[in-house]
C-alpha cells in the first residue's frame, strides 16, 4: 500500500513532466496509399449521346436548372477560340449528372451513376417526317470531345450509346441523323463492317422477314434491354427501331428484317467474338 508521502511524490513527478499523454486528433486522418488493388476501374463506363430539342440559349437554361443536368453541351454552331471549338461543361466528370433517367445497357441500370452525358443542340424531329441535321462544325466539336473522353476512360466502342439505346421505351434521341458513322471513323463507338453484313445476308433480300426471337437474342447480347420471347409487340418494336436508328437509319420502322439481323450478327462477331 502506497503511503501518502509516496503518492505525493508520484503526483509531483507527474506534474513535473506535465503528464504529457499524447492526444490524438480524431478529426483528421492519414491515408496510407502504399498498397494498390488490382481489381478496380473507373466510375465512368459509358458515354451517352442526346439531342436537346431546343435552341442553345434555352438548352443552357434548362440544363443548369433544378430538374435535369448533363456533363457537356455541344452547340450547333460552336464558337472558335484559339482555333478550337468551344463546348460547354456544366457538370464535372467526377460528379453524377441527371441525363439518362431510367436506363439499362449491358446489364447495368440507372446509367446516370456510371456515364458521361453529351447534349447536342439539335431540334430533333421538325415535322413532316424530317429531322434537323447536325452541322459539320458541331460534328467536329463532338468528335474532338468524344475522342478525348473515350481515351481517358478507356470506354469500349459498344458502350458509346444513344439515349434511345439505353431507354428505347421512352426516348428517340439522338435520332436517325446523328453521325454515328463519322464518330466511328474518328475512333469513337461501334460500327459493323460492310463485308460482314453482306456475308450474313448471304444474298437474302434486305427486307425479308427475320426470326423475331433470334433478333431479340442478338440485341440483348449486344446490350439492349429487350425480351427474348419471340413476340413482335410494341416494346420490342421500339428496341428494334432504336437499334435501326443507330446502325441502319435509312429505315427504322422497328420490323424484324434480314438486314437488321445481319447487322446485329456482324456487330457481335466484331465486338463479342470471345
Amino acid at each position: 500500500m502506497k503511503t501518502p508521502l509516496r503518492l505525493a511524490a508520484l503526483l509531483s513527478a507527474c506534474l513535473l513532466t506535465a503528464c504529457t499523454t499524447t492526444q490524438i486528433d480524431r478529426t483528421t486522418y492519414i491515408a496510407d496509399t502504399r498498397y494498390h488493388a488490382k481489381n478496380a476501374d473507373s466510375r465512368i463506363r459509358f458515354l451517352v449521346m442526346h439531342y436537346t430539342e431546343i435552341d442553345e440559349a434555352r438548352s443552357i437554361e434548362v440544363l443548369t436548372g433544378d430538374a435535369v443536368s448533363v456533363h457537356y453541351v455541344v452547340p450547333d454552331a460552336p464558337r472558335i477560340e484559339k482555333n478550337e471549338p468551344v463546348v460547354y461543361q456544366l457538370v464535372p466528370e467526377s460528379q453524377r449528372a441527371w441525363h439518362a433517367g431510367v436506363s439499362a445497357w449491358q446489364g447495368a441500370t440507372e446509367l446516370n451513376a456510371s456515364s458521361i452525358g453529351i447534349e447536342n443542340v439539335n431540334l430533333g424531329p421538325i415535322g413532316d417526317g424530317k429531322w434537323q441535321p447536325y452541322p459539320p462544325a458541331q460534328i467536329e466539336a463532338l468528335i474532338a470531345l468524344s475522342r478525348d473522353i473515350v481515351a481517358r476512360y478507356a470506354i469500349p466502342p459498344t458502350r458509346v450509346v444513344g439515349h434511345s439505346d439505353i431507354a428505347p421505351q421512352r426516348k428517340i434521341d439522338p435520332g436517325p441523323l446523328f453521325p454515328w458513322r463519322a464518330l466511328y471513323d474518328a475512333g469513337v463507338g461501334a460500327w459493323p463492317d460492310d463485308a460482314d453484313v453482306a456475308a450474313h445476308l448471304a444474298g437474302r433480300d434486305k427486307r425479308a422477314p427475320a426470326d423475331v426471337r433470334a433478333l431479340q437474342e442478338k440485341l440483348k447480347r449486344y446490350g439492349y434491354d429487350v425480351a427474348t420471347d419471340g413476340v413482335l409487340d410494341e416494346k420490342t418494336r421500339r428496341v428494334f427501331s432504336a437499334f435501326q436508328m443507330h446502325f441502319r437509319p435509312s429505315d427504322y420502322a422497328g420490323s424484324a428484317d434480314a438486314e437488321s439481323d445481319a447487322i446485329a450478327q456482324a456487330l457481335l462477331d466484331k465486338y463479342f467474338a470471345n
